[in-house]
């Protein structure tokens, strides 16, 4: 989008030129479109680089965060995250900044599946407790995620009147309501992916490979990550996600189980939004959101 509101087409000819122009040492190299991005378009570049740019008004503080924060937290996680390698600037051709990052290698899972649960879970609930360390005073706070379910509320009777059927409402607020009667964390704020979802995790020989998206990465209550317990992992992996991960008491679980709810509400409806084809809207989102709420009900952490 320019100043002028004039939306640009990003095209595998603009990525070319603007890594011509600023990064001329990689502009030989083979430039693929990638599917999905919500803030940000990505372009694989090669088969170890990632291009990502912007196109929603938020989308270049976010890269900033990532770029800022990344290369600190990256050495000590399990997994592989992208890194950040160049930080393009706004040109006459395109006004807000591009970022080259590394390619994490696997396949989202809102496109295909995990079949090593067991697998899956240890290596979610390792790269979590790595994860969730306390943060610098200096570690960014978000605005719109990281409060008690409490003050979500609104967002979730929202959410669940949009998309959720009369045959499970009630069970889907039982839920919500014992995560807002649950005890506040009281522990330091915690680094936060902020955004753990099937479109943000990367699959490889049926486990989980990598983690992708910081953007909304932020400093608090690490429930808002520990939904992905419910969100992210097959029927019946919760249970042994929580075991290793050891760091969670019974508070922080019941804040987790109902942010997943929210969770997996919020993809439904962007899920629906991309069955009608509606701006910003993914029809793989849909599926994945709604086998996550048939998780999150089934009970507990079965």
């Amino acid at each position: 989008m320019t100043d002028s509101g004039i939306e640009i087409e990003i095209t595998a000819d603009l990525v070319h030129d603007l890594l011509q122009e600023q990064h001329p040492d990689l502009a030989g190299l083979t430039i693929r479109e990638v599917a999905g991005g919500w803030d940000n378009q990505q372009w694989r570049l090669g088969d170890e680089l990632a291009v990502r740019m912007p196109r929603t008004e938020r989308a270049p503080d976010l890269q900033r965060k990532e770029c800022r924060w990344l290369p600190v937290l990256a050495p000590r996680l399990p997994l592989p995250v992208p890194n950040p390698v160049q930080i393009g600037v706004p040109s006459a051709r395109f006004p807000k900044p591009l970022t080259i990052m590394t390619w994490v290698l696997g396949e989202p899972l809102d496109y295909t599946s995990i079949s090593r649960g067991d697998h899956a879970a240890d290596t979610l609930a390792g790269f979590l407790r790595a994860l969730h360390v306390e943060a610098p005073a200096q570690a960014p706070i978000s605005s719109d995620r990281g409060a008690h379910p409490r003050k979500c509320t609104d967002r979730f009777d929202h959410f669940l009147h949009a998309v959720v059927p009369g045959g499970i409402a009630d069970d889907a607020r039982a839920v919500w309501d014992d995560a807002v009667a649950a005890p506040e964390w009281e522990g330091p704020p915690v680094w936060v992916h902020g955004d753990l979802h099937p479109a943000n995790v990367v699959v490889l020989d049926g486990t989980l490979s990598g983690v992708i998206d910081f953007g909304d990465m932020f400093a608090g209550d690490p429930a808002w990550d520990l939904a992905a317990a419910w969100v992210i992992l097959p029927a019946g992996a919760a249970a042994r996600f929580f075991d290793v991960y050891a760091q969670a008491d019974a508070a922080t679980i019941r804040r987790a189980r109902g942010l997943a709810a929210l969770k997996s509400l919020i993809l439904m409806l962007v899920g629906q939004n991309g069955d009608r084809g509606l701006p910003g809207g993914k029809p793989t989102w849909g599926p994945a959101g709604r086998a996550a709420l048939d998780r999150v009900l089934s009970g507990g952490l079965l």
